[in-house]
């Protein structure tokens, strides 16, 4: 299976020390699954936070294998961080393992103040690379640029500074930077580690070398793509439909998650990946997998780590394009958006700059906000 080789960076050079449940395995120590289990029956039922709902699917699935009891509550990035939070200072943690996207916030807020603690099972150890080890990182998730293939034999778009010029004023479809970290995020990985590829796309489509006032070429970037007037939506949903409904004669271009794919299945859109654009065809971010600190039921919490590291336990989410970290699991052939043909077309997350990442959300919203014209 081909993996995203931008993701080099290990986590471990954030220099973060996480505390490990007493029990869990080091990549030395021999690992029990029986006795895991035997503890976590003897233990209270579970609650998992997840900002998908598949998290109820795999709860059941993970509930029926093992005799326990888990509950998979589907809750956005923002609100998880909020929730972790409250329960652990409280000392009523409800949310007892917690998948959060916002890998920024997570390393900033909950791992440094112990809400959180990071476990991998010994026999992992081998199956997860470094970089997603610590803390844990049990899948990589997408957003790419995707058109209209109703309206188009192919993507409409080869150069991302296409997007800044008049013929697509007004119509790119994204989600609003201001209402979603991640976005923000990747703003700051553009300019961290993409602003090289950003100006020599900007020579490859203008002929000339990119001469700006703003500090990289990837902000000018991002500068020019709001002043473009895109249309900026609170979600994934409404980009969707945007740019895949069918019926439409000048669909919009646009930038979702890898997960809507699923959406021409099932309400006819007719949504494709632009497998040609230069120089990313999107980005990528992790998916955290992290124990409340002050569970009262830790083997049950370290038991379901483990099974959503295997393929029976994160299969409903690979079908929405999420990309296990564990290197032995393959993606199914009908994952709906295609997303292996171009993995290695996408902009990595590379967690060295993560804390950079989640210090400069607000300084990044601001120059959206500034330059953003509907």
């Amino acid at each position: 299976m081909k993996r995203n080789e931008h993701m080099t960076a290990a986590i471990m050079a954030l220099g973060l020390t996480t505390g490990i449940f007493v029990g869990s395995a080091g990549a030395q120590d021999a690992f029990d699954l029986d006795a895991l289990v035997a503890a976590a029956k003897q233990e209270k039922p579970i609650n998992i936070y997840d900002s998908t709902g598949k998290i109820v699917e795999m709860a059941e699935n993970f509930s029926a294998k093992y005799g326990l009891k888990a509950t998979g509550m589907k809750v956005s990035a923002n609100s998880q961080l909020e929730m972790i939070i409250r329960e652990s200072q409280a000392g009523n943690v409800q949310g007892d393992v917690v998948l959060i996207t916002d890998a920024p916030a997570a390393l900033a807020q909950l791992l440094p103040e112990e809400f959180v603690e990071n476990y991998l099972p010994a026999d992992m150890t081998a199956k997860v690379p470094a970089q997603f080890q610590n803390p844990l990182a049990i899948s990589t998730n997408a957003n790419v640029w995707a058109y209209n293939t109703e309206v188009y034999d192919k993507c409409p778009v080869a150069n991302i500074w296409e997007l800044t010029e008049p013929k697509w004023k007004g119509k790119v479809a994204m989600v609003d930077p201001l209402t979603k970290g991640n976005y923000t995020d990747w703003f700051n990985q553009l300019e961290k580690h993409g602003t090289e590829k950003v100006a020599a796309a900007y020579k490859a489509y203008f002929g000339k070398d990119i001469e700006t006032t703003d500090k990289s070429a990837a902000a000018a970037w991002i500068k020019a793509l709001a002043q473009n007037a895109p249309l900026a939506t609170d979600g994934d949903d409404p980009v969707a439909e945007a740019v895949g409904a069918p019926g439409q004669k000048e669909p919009f271009f646009g930038l979702l998650s890898s997960a809507k794919f699923r959406d021409n299945a099932d309400k006819g859109y007719k949504l494709g990946i632009c497998s040609s654009l230069d120089p990313w065809v999107g980005w990528n971010y992790i998916k955290l997998g992290l124990i409340a600190s002050k569970t009262q039921s830790p083997n049950t919490a370290k038991l379901f780590i483990r099974y959503i590291l295997t393929e029976e336990g994160i299969a409903p989410q690979m079908k929405d394009g999420k990309l296990p970290t564990n290197i032995d699991i393959k993606m199914p052939e009908d994952e709906p958006s295609g997303l292996m043909k171009v993995a290695d077309k996408l902009l990595g997350y590379d967690s060295s700059t993560g804390l950079d990442d989640f210090d400069r959300r607000e300084e990044w919203q601001d120059f959206w906000r500034v330059n953003y014209k509907k």
